[in-house]
């Protein structure tokens, strides 16, 4: 059939370590698990991993979290945005915050 694989494989075993979105996923979580631990937020995030869902899509799953970890989380972030942490895309129609705040937008 024309949508059969063609590398004589059946699309049933397919596998997540054979994606690029695998190891998108994974390195991020790592990234994450740094800033963390960095953060001294490693006990507050007992479960942390990285997934693909069916679609091959990558998932970082955080856990359930107290709100006093989750204020903390968001302060954390909104400190970031306020140095001036932009947002890392393509995107050329949409400045990042550190070009807003340049006047470059």
């Amino acid at each position: 059939m024309p949508d059969e694989p063609t590398d004589g494989r059946d699309a049933a075993a397919w596998s997540p370590l054979d994606s690029d979105g695998w190891y998108a996923t994974r390195n991020a979580t790592t990234a994450l698990r740094d800033v963390l631990v960095r953060a001294g937020l490693e006990k507050d995030f007992p479960y942390l991993r990285a997934d693909l869902n069916a679609f091959g899509h990558g998932l970082v799953e955080l856990g359930r979290v107290s709100p006093a970890t989750a204020e903390r989380l968001a302060e954390l972030l909104r400190l970031a945005l306020a140095s001036g942490f932009g947002r890392d895309h393509d995107d050329e129609h949409e400045p990042t915050i550190t070009e807003e705040r340049k006047g470059r937008a």
